[in-house]
């Protein structure tokens, strides 16, 4: 029977960054992987010879000496990266109630900008961007140099985005386009924190950079690094069983028949999922287990990649948002409505040509209610009527950013689409959501997910514990591994690299 000091159970963002990490300190690691390929929503995937992105289409905090940057410089992945920093005067278009507002990179850019279009507010949207800048001081370089992951801003976590943004200003339109990136973290307006809001727009204003080439480098530099540093990666090894010796993992089971044993398990898939792998142990209760299912997730995505000709379509350097609704929050208010309401439209740049796209990619908040006829069935088994449906839902989306933007699909000669089942069968996630367990505000403890569990070597990292997106997926993995490493020494050797 083989044997590792971590096995590392699924290879999303949390489950890399957890082995590169661990693997860089010393520790033998095994990654295991249920399907045919690493990376969970950070791969990449090719359709008519061009590279489709599947979930990450931009990240933040990439500029130089901003977080997200010094995490992946500690990993040895930054300088293999091809990153392309997007339009500072506007890397987010927003696009609401007939009118055009401009996300600026940086604090003070960003005010001017939004300043023009809201002369009035100058004050209260300098006072907003402080506030981010505190939040994103808690996780900040500083801070990983002095020995802390995370310094807290605790209170947030238990604050209302929406009531926050609505107490800094009367002003309803600044209200909504200060509340346009919600869906970035599937927010919703009636339970998200204002410390998840913070971090996602705080790290975008620090450095929005596109990957030139698709997100699965990030995949395959990671991979590379656990490699070199001994670790393994299992793929097509689904693990089927936990089975305990006392208060501990002794075995982890793959496949059905083979068994790993390990001194420490993490898992960086869904906290339900993991807890049901365990064997039947009075260290999890039914109680915990009910608690932990009846977590609300958030929406998924249906995503519509239309294939661009060759050297057709100029190549945009800014995403755009386009909100149909009075309330940028809509969806999640309506659930029951399935018309299109909102969309975000990305390119993806390519190293073959950058003046053009070869994809651009479409995306909509979709609830697996509309799926559920199909939910029992499998990728590329869902028969003519999933088929339809998919084609009906694309020109509907189409037919919708056309009425922003007409010239969109001029140059497609070719449409794919995804929706949450096929982001469920991949990645794993319940329903297909794109971001995990929804956190609540009004909740707090029970919505976010502890990093320990009963079972004293099991560990759980992953973006249904804390913040979403890549930096707080990244930051939560980085909590995770410091329960083996010790956080002043951890935060010290990112903080240093």
């Amino acid at each position: 029977m083989n044997r590792y000091d971590v096995i590392i159970i699924g290879s999303g963002l949390g489950g890399l960054v957890c082995a590169a990490t661990l693997s860089k300190e010393g520790y033998h690691v095994c990654v295991l992987e249920k399907n045919s390929t690493p990376g969970g929503c950070f791969q990449s995937f090719k359709r008519n010879g061009r590279l489709l992105d599947t979930g990450i289409h931009y990240i933040g905090g990439m500029d130089e000496g901003e977080v997200l940057r010094q995490y992946f410089t500690y990993f040895g992945i930054q300088e293999q990266l091809k990153l392309k920093r997007m339009d500072e005067e506007a890397f987010d278009i927003i696009r609401y109630d007939g009118e055009e507002y401009h996300y600026a990179m940086g604090y003070g850019r960003f005010v001017e900008t939004l300043a023009r279009r809201f002369p009035g507010e100058k004050g209260a949207i300098r006072q907003y961007v402080a506030i981010l800048d505190g939040i994103g001081r808690t996780i900040s370089v500083d801070q990983l140099k002095k020995g802390t992951l995370s310094t807290g801003a605790f209170e947030h976590f238990s604050t209302s985005a929406w009531e926050r943004i609505t107490a800094l200003t009367p002003n309803r339109r600044l209200q909504q386009v200060l509340s346009s990136p919600a869906l970035l973290y599937g927010g919703e307006q009636a339970t998200s924190t204002f410390y998840h809001h913070a971090m996602i727009t705080d790290s975008y204003l620090k450095g929005a950079y596109r990957f030139v080439d698709g997100s699965m480098q990030v995949v395959d530099a990671l991979s590379g690094a656990i490699r070199r540093h001994g670790g393994t990666i299992m793929t097509e090894a689904e693990v089927t069983r936990l089975y305990l010796s006392g208060d501990r993992v002794q075995s982890v089971e793959v496949n059905g028949t083979e068994r790993l044993e390990a001194t420490h398990v993490i898992s960086s898939i869904h906290p339900a999922t993991t807890m049901q792998l365990v064997e039947k142990t009075p260290l999890i209760r039914k109680a915990y287990l009910s608690r932990l299912s009846g977590l609300p997730n958030s929406y998924g995505l249906l995503s519509v990649y239309l294939i661009q000709k060759k050297n057709t379509t100029p190549y945009r350097n800014h995403n755009l948002f386009v909100y149909a609704r009075d309330n940028v929050w809509y969806n999640t208010l309506h659930p029951e409505d399935t018309a299109i309401n909102c969309s975000l439209v990305t390119m993806q740049p390519s190293s073959a040509d950058e003046r053009y796209t070869d994809v651009i990619c479409l995306l909509t908040p979709m609830y697996i209610a509309e799926l559920r006829q199909w939910e029992n069935t499998t990728v590329e088994r869902r028969g003519d009527g999933y088929r339809q449906f998919k084609e009906r839902k694309a020109r509907e989306m189409i037919s919708f950013v056309e009425r922003y933007e007409p010239s969109i699909n001029r140059h497609t000669e070719a449409v794919y689409t995804v929706t949450p089942l096929t982001y469920r069968d991949y990645t794993g996630t319940p329903d297909g959501s794109a971001y995990g367990i929804m956190k609540n505000y009004n909740q707090p403890l029970v919505t976010i997910i502890p990093n320990r569990t009963r079972i004293a070597n099991l560990l759980l990292a992953g973006q249904n514990l804390n913040v979403h997106g890549a930096l707080g997926v990244t930051l939560t993995s980085m909590l995770t591994c410091a329960e083996l490493l010790g956080t002043d020494y951890l935060a010290k050797r990112i903080g240093g690299a």
